[in-house]
């Protein structure tokens, strides 16, 4: 575990903020006490990493899912159709 000064926090903040993403967890020192730690948040850290594991499981629900094949036209057919109802004819 890291260690960050409150006088530190001003002028070390990119040192603190790699040592955040690379999942290590900071104490925060006021006048020589531990008074607090930083820790990553767990969800969004794990969340940036596509592992093998985790791309099987998004493959599993996109098959699950059993969402149409939709091509460009189709895409564009759809999208206008939305704009039109939401905003009226007027928009071109």
């Amino acid at each position: 575990m890291q260690t960050i000064t409150t006088t530190e926090l001003r002028t070390k903040t990119k040192q603190l903020v790699e040592a955040m993403l690379s999942g290590k967890h900071v104490s925060l020192i006021h006048r020589s006490h531990v008074i607090g730690t930083f820790e990553p948040r767990k969800e969004e850290y794990e969340g940036k990493v596509m592992t093998k594991q985790r791309i099987k499981k998004l493959k599993k629900l996109i098959d699950e899912l059993a969402l149409p094949h939709l091509n460009y036209e189709e895409r564009e057919r759809r999208y206008r159709k939305h704009i039109e109802e939401k905003y009226g004819s007027s928009i071109s």
